[in-house]
């Protein structure tokens, strides 16, 4: 079966541990990885899983997943570097989905482009922040978004407008799988580049004094509850510094599970289980989790 997969993606690799690929530094093996170099490519494997009844899952940078340590069965397809093409014309940048917000939002500033300042910093792909409407500091990425082409469940492609992706907070209707965003049409705001390169910065000082960014996380773990803060409510429940196993909530900002070191995805699990049940009984708020799992869990 490996065989057939690989004479679409001769970069294809069996039984790759998933720790490689997620920010969390967590993860069990996937029976096959592979990270596309093209649409086409893309396309294809998606119509061969389908054709061989292969289960199959498609990612970004693996900056907001958990994966169980189990693994992930059947095929996991990245959309990363390999899809990472930007071209600005006036006041418009069309980006392929694999291009770090980082990146394009250093591309923005250097051509004078406001609008992506506030997610310079989220640690994923354009894909996945479209994907979850990433946002920070009063931003988010539905702000931008003109058009977004994808690729369906059967292999083809098709573009929608800012409108149809029906985003919300941290969701769109890519949420609810089956459509794989390959690449956007993003509507800026021409501004004064050194202006713009400074809110960067700013940003970047914040987060760094504020965030634990030091160690493995997939983020903000929890969803922002209604009225609230996840963080500070975690943290009025006394919760700062609580592990289990290697995951902790962050000493520095109680709104992030860090992995401390040699944490396994169930540690992970452990902790927001106790994180939720604790802010529930003392504050009467349900917490949601941000971060996406991936496999098997309990």
């Amino acid at each position: 079966m490996t065989e057939q997969f690989k004479e679409i993606s001769p970069q294809l690799v069996a039984n790759e541990p998933m720790s490689r690929h997620t920010t969390f530094k967590i993860g069990g093996e996937a029976d096959m990885y592979v990270s596309v170099e093209s649409v086409e490519e893309l396309c294809a494997l998606i119509r061969l899983a389908k054709e061989k009844d292969v289960y199959y899952t498609v990612i970004g940078n693996g900056s907001n997943l958990l994966v169980s340590d189990s693994g992930i069965r059947g095929l996991v397809i990245e959309i990363g570097q390999g899809l990472a093409e930007y071209e600005v014309k006036g006041n418009t940048v069309y980006a392929q989905a694999g291009i770090l917000l980082k990146k394009l939002a250093s591309v923005a500033a250097s051509e004078s482009l406001s609008g992506l300042e506030e997610v310079s910093g989220v640690p994923g792909t354009l894909g996945g922040g479209i994907f979850m409407n990433a946002g920070a500091y009063g931003g988010e990425l539905k702000d931008t978004v003109k058009k977004v082409t994808y690729v369906d469940d059967s292999g083809e492609m098709h573009t929608i407008t800012n409108e149809e992706c029906e985003f919300g907070y941290r969701k769109s209707i890519f949420s609810g799988g089956g459509k794989y965003i390959v690449s956007a049409e993003l509507e800026l705001k021409k501004g004064d580049g050194a202006e713009i390169a400074g809110k960067m910065a700013d940003y970047t000082k914040r987060r760094r004094e504020k965030q634990p960014i030091s160690y493995p996380s997939a983020g903000s773990t929890f969803k922002r509850p209604e009225g609230n803060f996840a963080g500070t409510l975690i943290e009025k429940a006394g919760l700062k510094g609580y592990t289990s196993g290697g995951a902790m909530v962050s000493e520095l900002h109680a709104g992030f599970v860090i992995n401390n070191g040699g944490a396994t995805a169930q540690d992970v699990i452990d902790v927001i289980e106790h994180t939720k049940k604790t802010v529930l009984e003392k504050f009467r708020v349900e917490l949601e989790p941000e971060v996406r799992l991936i496999g098997d869990f309990k």
